[in-house]
């Protein structure tokens, strides 16, 4: 089955051409340059410049792919969480494009098909496993039951721990995006140079992330006004105790949830899965505790159309169809499955 898959949650306009687990094309326009003026993602900049690649991009999808548009099966589409604007360009070019076609139109959860980036990297992976989902918007610790039964067993009850990253970054002086200069930048740092709070929240598996980027906050600031300008060891040491101690959360409470229910495999997923240090320690905890551990190529961490398409494969074998009335919605559970009409 080839879907034709788009993505538009957030800052890239991304459309793939996938057939099972397998990536025919992947096209991704990225607008880290337009939003880097103002330090992050301006919602309104975002649906407009969508506005203005989704054609190009998908015709290059198809082009890369060998194929026209009357050679897919199905189209699918990111429909939630997200920006509003930002999807509703997608979903709405999607409906168009499922109608004008007469192909189904899949609809695809932004954190599920983060997930199934899982399955392109590692074709052997089957559910059930335990999949940390941590970007600039989640951080979920889901139980993958089946390809289309999650639950959320832990998550932030707060900032996401990449929001936590690239606000600490911006701090800092360094560059949007963030956290990936930030994880440069703690390579050269002491990470035992300050003692960073270790926030805790109410649940057994449950992070705090808003307490954590506050204290780097101050730190930096009191650091500034007794020093002036930081350093350039002391902004790379600040760096790594930060990144130290959301890893010790994000790894800490996953490896609790993974243990306490048997979990034999487990996997991660979302931006901050790019995360160095999140990566091997991971790796490196996972093998210790005798569980198989999975992690995505740093071309599928981010946001892209590739992973959307494999999970509309199988969301579509789940009866997971839309009709013309499929809306846009900035906010929704990863249990939920989609429930609007079927066309």
């Amino acid at each position: 089955m080839r879907i034709l898959a788009i993505e538009s949650s957030c800052d890239e306009t991304a459309a793939a051409v996938t057939e099972e687990r397998r990536v025919i094309s992947s096209v991704v326009v990225s607008q880290i340059a337009e939003h880097a003026v103002y330090g992050g993602v301006v919602p309104e900049i975002a649906s407009r410049m969508h506005a203005e690649s989704i054609i190009p991009v998908v015709k290059k999808a198809l082009s890369d792919a060998g194929m026209g548009a009357s050679d897919i099966d199905a189209v699918a589409v990111t429909y939630a969480p997200g920006l509003i604007g930002a999807l509703l360009v997608g979903v709405n070019f999607a409906k168009g494009m499922s109608l004008a076609l007469g192909k189904p139109l899949i609809p695809v959860h932004h954190i599920r098909s983060h997930i199934a980036s899982n399955y392109i990297s590692s074709p052997e992976l089957e559910p059930p496993f335990l999949c940390l989902v941590a970007s600039g918007g989640h951080s979920h610790i889901v139980l993958v039951s089946d390809y289309t039964s999650f639950e959320v067993i832990g998550r932030t009850v707060d900032d996401a721990a990449g929001e936590c990253f690239d606000k600490s970054a911006r701090i800092l002086g360094l560059p949007y995006p963030g956290g990936v200069h930030l994880d440069k930048l703690a390579d050269s740092g002491n990470a035992d140079a300050y003692d960073l709070p270790f926030p805790h929240a109410g649940g057994k598996y449950d992070m705090s992330f808003s307490g954590l980027k506050t204290a780097v906050i101050n730190l930096v600031h009191n650091e500034q006004q007794k020093r002036g300008e930081l350093s350039e060891t002391m902004r790379a040491d600040i760096a790594a105790a930060l990144r130290k101690r959301v890893c010790d959360m994000l790894v800490g409470s996953t490896l609790r949830a993974a243990s306490d229910i048997g979990a034999r495999q487990v996997a991660v997923a979302g931006g901050v899965s790019a995360n160095s240090e999140l990566r091997r320690r991971l790796s490196e905890e996972c093998a210790a505790a005798g569980m198989r551990f999975y992690l995505p190529e740093l071309s599928l961490c981010g946001d892209n159309a590739a992973m959307v398409g494999v999970q509309a494969y199988y969301e579509y074998k789940s009866g997971h169809t839309a009709g013309s009335d499929l809306n846009a919605y900035a906010t929704m559970q990863i249990e939920k499955d989609y429930e609007g009409s079927r066309g």
